[in-house]
């Protein structure tokens, strides 16, 4: 009895696994075609990015420079990479380390009336070739305008820069021109950039060591200038990054250009950073000067900073960002002051607005009572009939070209009145 029924599990196995065959080959050949067909399409997805796109990722140059920061290498090739508004450009920095033209000799610029422009993205401005930035705009529209002014202007710009990490840009750079007019080109995020400890959390390290000039108060709470830091890399904390696939696609996505594409569309659902690791809390807890960075960074996007800006009504710990923003121009005012230079200041973009938006307000009232001029490149902007949008990228709060040379335009009007800046 045991043999029959040993036997007929036997065939019933048999006949089973020959039903089930087929079906199992008709799986294989289905999943081979299925996987084929998505290696195909990546395979020819990536050789049409790669062949309609000029390269993959931003690549800037950069290295220290004592007494001066953070800046970019001279000489260099400099490539900005947008996907998502399908915008690439490759420039090259100047003998100085800044993406711009090679500068005049001093000669020339005292010959005429040399303009120095400051600031931090919009003046460095890896969007748009060199020739279509906004300083060279100006100078070519004052060439035909004002020929008589003889203008010439330079552009000292470094992204993620706040006027008191520019002051060595003018110390070490502009100065040697002996420029008529000093432009600082602000935008809403340098009210965060001035302040260190709040800068200090932007790189993740230790606001006493930061690669840039930035400034601290001593025992009496007055504010001094404090050089920027070599050793900066040696006190950041560790960067938290997305673990799991997310992490191999974050590698991927820097090597395949199709992997970059859907990154950019956000075809990979790859979901929040995750919590930090408690090695990473127990780093912070040490050190005193960074344990509010933790509630931070759990609280909010690293970059949360910037837009509270914006509001009506600031946390406490950032409105110290005004004092510092205040220090910082008050440091440039005294050194135009000293060398004989007009100092004003470019409020750039829509995002600065007019009289009434918290941003302008609050830097007005640090402008006005010095006696600092602002040009409100949104009120040019509204004025002439346009939208501020237009003059931007769709994915990028920068200007395109026609935003620089709506800023050119806003510029040029101010000195056309103001023509004794030069005279």
């Amino acid at each position: 009895m045991r043999y029959l029924i040993l036997s007929s599990l036997r065939k019933y196995a048999r006949a089973l696994r020959a039903a089930a065959r087929p079906a199992l080959r008709m799986a294989a050949w289905n999943a081979l075609f299925v996987i084929s067909g998505l290696l195909l399409i990546a395979l020819m997805g990536e050789a049409y990015f790669r062949l309609t796109n000029p390269f993959i990722e931003t690549n800037i140059p950069s290295q220290f420079v004592d007494g001066v920061g953070v800046i970019r290498q001279p000489n260099a090739e400099a490539r900005y990479a947008n996907w998502r508004d399908g915008n690439f450009v490759v420039s090259h920095t100047n003998n100085q380390g800044f993406l711009d033209r090679e500068p005049v000799s001093a000669e020339r610029a005292a010959a005429g009336c040399h303009i120095a422009f400051i600031g931090d993205s919009f003046v460095e401005a890896r969007e748009v070739s060199i020739a279509d930035k906004f300083h060279v705009r100006l100078e070519e529209m004052a060439a035909r305008e004002l020929p008589r002014l003889d203008i010439g202007t330079q552009a000292y710009g470094i992204t993620n820069t706040g006027q008191i990490n520019q002051i060595p840009f003018y110390d070490e750079y502009a100065r040697r021109l002996n420029p008529k007019l000093v432009v600082l080109v602000f935008y809403f995020s340098d009210f965060a950039n001035n302040i260190t400890a709040v800068q200090s959390m932007d790189y993740v390290a230790d606001p006493d060591r930061l690669p840039y000039m930035s400034a601290q108060k001593d025992d009496s709470g007055t504010l001094k200038l404090r050089p920027p830091d070599a050793t900066y890399p040696q006190f950041q904390l560790p960067k938290e990054q997305k673990r799991g696939y997310a992490g191999y696609w974050n590698r991927l996505r820097r090597v395949s250009y199709f992997a970059k594409w859907l990154d950019t569309k956000n075809l990979i659902p790859l979901g929040k950073y995750p919590p930090p690791p408690a090695e990473w809390e127990d780093m912070i807890a040490q050190r005193s000067c960074c344990a509010w960075m933790l509630d931070e960074y759990q609280s909010a996007s690293w970059h949360s900073v910037y837009r509270l800006y914006m509001e009506e009504r600031l946390p406490s710990v950032y409105e110290d960002a005004l004092e510092y923003t205040a220090f910082g121009i008050d440091q440039f005012k005294r050194r135009a002051e000293r060398d004989g230079a007009t100092l004003i200041i470019l409020a750039a973009t829509g995002d600065m607005g007019t009289p009434g938006d918290p941003q302008f307000d609050r830097l007005s009232a640090i402008a006005e009572p010095r006696g600092i001029p602002i040009i409100s490149d949104y009120a040019y902007i509204v004025s002439q009939g346009n939208d501020p949008k237009d003059g931007q990228w769709d994915n990028d709060a920068h200007w395109n070209a026609v935003g620089h040379q709506w800023a050119a335009e806003a510029v040029l009007e101010w000195l056309k009145a103001n023509r004794d800046v030069c005279e």
